[in-house]
């Protein structure tokens, strides 16, 4: 399969990856300008973006980069000697395997779109289905009897007029889906709320009536006000996490040391690895395995 079909279908699935690509490479690298892969979220590779000891690089920034969240630069170059350097958006570190040549590959995160999950097949919830693509969601219409909200859903809306509702926002609030809204009356909605089978601390939770209060009155005035909602709280929420203590210099994979070549790699399944004596060490190439397992006693130190 070719890398663009394999990341179309890794977008339907809703699965994570890196797509990596190659934008400079100096010979004798064996990579080529417009040369892609993919990182999967295990660590997998598809694709070529330079041999194995490049793809070890790269297996670790794509997923340092799927865990951030935001895309850079790699530029990797031959020799031991040059330490790791970090610029905004951009990252260089040193590959002693390589065999000459350095290659700057491009690492962007793709991460499904957040889900919209919109509970019945009124005109509201419809029209939320329309409007919610061009905002960047994910948005799918269920019935009620077929909700089947999940912990990474971005928000819930109840837009069935009564059928269904009650367990759709039960799950969504014990699974703690971000946005719980319910499209009624505030009489109605507020009898639907009191049937809830949840502590009031989630109770309070939903949205109801939901959407802002913008005087709307078509089906397609109320869905802009509740996606205007949805909007203001997840930036809401993306502004108290930015005010947070940023995250440790080591988010990403695990990492670990090659023994045989000195770099550091991700401690992961897909990374090549040996077991001895019930000790695991990871290698940036199966090169550096084979060395390794004839005089594992050479690098005990190292390791």
């Amino acid at each position: 399969m070719i890398v663009a079909d394999l990341a179309a279908e890794l977008s339907r699935s809703r699965e994570p990856f890196v797509q990596a690509t190659v934008v400079r490479a100096q010979k004798p690298a064996s990579a080529h300008a417009g040369d892609t892969a993919l990182v999967r979220a295990d660590g997998r590779i598809d694709g070529f973006v330079g041999g194995t000891c490049a793809e070890s690089s790269v297996r670790e920034y794509g997923l340092m980069t799927l865990a951030t969240n935001e895309p850079v630069l790699l530029r990797i170059v031959p020799g031991e000697q040059l330490p790791r350097s970090t610029e905004e958006g951009a990252v260089t570190v040193a590959n002693p395997c390589l065999s000459g040549g350095s290659v700057e590959i491009f690492l962007e995160p793709r991460r499904p779109a957040p889900r919209l999950l919109v509970v019945g097949d009124s005109p509201i919830a419809q029209a939320l289905t329309a409007l919610g693509g061009p905002l960047g969601f994910d948005a799918v219409a269920v019935p009620g009897e077929r909700a089947e909200p999940a912990a990474g859903d971005a928000a819930l809306v109840v837009a069935s007029h009564g059928r269904g509702e009650e367990p759709a926002l039960t799950a969504a609030l014990r699974l703690g889906v971000p946005y719980v809204g319910l499209i009624a009356s505030r009489i109605r909605g507020a009898a639907v709320l009191a049937a809830l089978d949840v502590p009031d601390e989630l109770r309070a939770r939903v949205h109801s009536p939901a959407g802002l209060d913008l005087g709307g009155r078509t089906a397609a005035e109320i869905a802009l006000s509740v996606l205007a909602e949805i909007v203001r709280e997840r930036r809401a929420a993306e502004r108290h996490a930015a005010d947070r203590p940023a995250p440790p210099a080591g988010t990403g994979p695990a990492r670990a040391v090659d023994p045989v070549c000195g770099m550091t790699v991700a401690a992961v399944d897909a990374t090549p690895r040996a077991e001895v004596d019930g000790v695991t060490t990871w290698f940036c190439c199966p090169g550096c395995r084979t060395r390794f397992l004839e005089d594992p006693a050479r690098y005990a130190a190292a390791s």
